[in-house]
């Protein structure tokens, strides 16, 4: 028996982050305004922070299981699981770190996590192909 090897073929791990960076782009400039009106400066730079939280998150997932996967669908599997629990402490200390800073605002840092997270997956759930023949995002429709 042999062991399988790595995966080959294009990496859609990063050419969703890459769209999903595309997205958040889109929604953080919305999301810094919004939570400054209400928070102050000090929630306009709490959502930032939040945000830029987010998009590392997302890019460090696809990062680490484009890496795994070039390597063996088994460390993938590893890296999907124990990442995740990486990333989550990464973000624990992210904000840990801050938590007394004179700039944070603790409830609208949550908040945009949590709905940056969300909204972001949520968002990208449409342009998601779940075929081998687009293995990441669906082709654009003809013009």
């Amino acid at each position: 028996m042999t062991s399988p090897s790595a995966v080959e073929g294009p990496a859609p791990e990063t050419m969703i982050v890459r769209d999903i960076v595309k997205r958040a782009a889109i929604i953080a400039p919305v999301l810094v305004l919004v939570f400054g009106l209400i928070w102050g400066v000090d929630g306009a730079l709490s959502t930032a922070y939040g945000l830029a939280i987010v998009v590392c998150n997302f890019a460090l997932a696809g990062a680490l299981l484009s890496w795994s996967a070039s390597i063996s669908p088994g460390l993938m599997m590893g890296v999907a699981l124990f990442g995740y629990l990486i990333r989550l402490a990464l973000i624990f200390l992210a904000i840990w770190l801050v938590r007394d800073a004179s700039w944070v605002a603790l409830v609208p840092l949550g908040i945009t996590i949590i709905v940056a997270h969300l909204g972001l997956l949520f968002w990208e759930m449409r342009y998601i192909s779940a075929s081998l023949a687009f293995p990441a995002l669906k082709p654009s429709p003809p013009k």
